[in-house]
């Protein structure tokens, strides 16, 4: 790609109906664009056209979309365009763990995660000598009754807007959000729950697992919603255990699982592969 032209990153969703896609490229080659990449689906659950892709054209994200409107407008669609490769503001929240917020921090800083993340915020002050080591600022605040868990949750929102954040991710973060901060952050708000959802949701979820002896543990990337551990399911991961294992052997195995399933979900976040459909997830791989 020279110099001079742009690789966006064009996401759609609207009611599906004959013409969109004729209509959408048509649009694109009008503007000068070339379709370098390109998948699309329609749900007969929910009646819906999805589509993503990526275009190479001499216009920037602001006059592709400007050239894309009148296909917006006729076709009801709801669009988003982005520069690929763009850093998402990320805003990292966790707890004591650290095993998940490290690996997002280092795949940042190695160039494996197309991510910005200018502050951790915890609860606990565990995560300070991790955070230090990537170079990240860290605030800390204590959640001891529901005046704590406000302030915490405003202090949140003020970065979000201080920063300009686009993603918000729970990582073993392990306090359940008011339903005003899920309304707030819906479809920007992405957890890590350590089972295979819809199972063992809630506390403790390897205990559960151990008290009924299951031979496969988990983990569930999922957005956040008002409802515990029941937002749409982004990306999921297995291991298989054995009865020999304790409840501390499982944790462990666990982790790394966690850890890949949450970074796995923000990679698609970044780069724009997840749409709702619903409770349901689109995932354009």
């Amino acid at each position: 790609m020279s110099s001079d032209r742009h690789h966006l990153v064009v996401t759609l969703s609207c009611p599906d109906q004959p013409g969109i896609v004729h209509a959408i490229s048509g649009a694109v080659v009008e503007a000068q664009g070339n379709i370098t990449e390109s998948q699309q689906f329609s749900s007969d659950d929910t009646g819906r056209f999805f589509m993503r892709l990526q275009v190479e054209t001499s216009l920037n994200a602001s006059a592709l979309e400007h050239a894309l409107a009148p296909v917006v407008q006729a076709y009801s669609i709801d669009h988003a365009v982005s520069e690929v490769g763009r850093k998402t503001k990320t805003l990292i929240l966790g707890s004591t763990a650290s095993h998940c917020v490290s690996d997002l921090l280092a795949r940042q800083r190695d160039g494996h995660l197309d991510i910005d993340v200018p502050l951790v915020m915890a609860n606990h002050p565990d995560l300070e000598k991790t955070t230090s080591f990537y170079d990240t600022p860290f605030e800390w605040m204590a959640i001891t009754s529901p005046e704590d868990k406000l302030s915490f949750e405003q202090r949140v929102m003020e970065v979000v807007n201080e920063h300009e954040i686009e993603l918000v991710v729970l990582a073993r973060y392990m306090q359940v959000m008011s339903p005003e901060l899920c309304r707030a952050l819906t479809g920007r708000m992405v957890n890590i729950h350590h089972s295979f959802l819809p199972g063992f949701k809630g506390a403790q979820p390897y205990r559960q697992a151990h008290e009924r002896g299951v031979k496969l543990i988990g983990a569930t990337a999922h957005f956040v919603t008002e409802d515990l551990d029941e937002g749409p399911i982004i990306e999921q991961n297995v291991v298989r255990v054995d009865h020999s294992q304790s409840v501390d052997e499982l944790v462990r195995v666990g982790q790394d699982e966690e850890s890949r399933t949450l970074s796995r979900a923000v990679e698609w976040f970044s780069e724009h592969r997840i749409l709702l459909d619903g409770i349901r997830t689109i995932i354009f791989r």
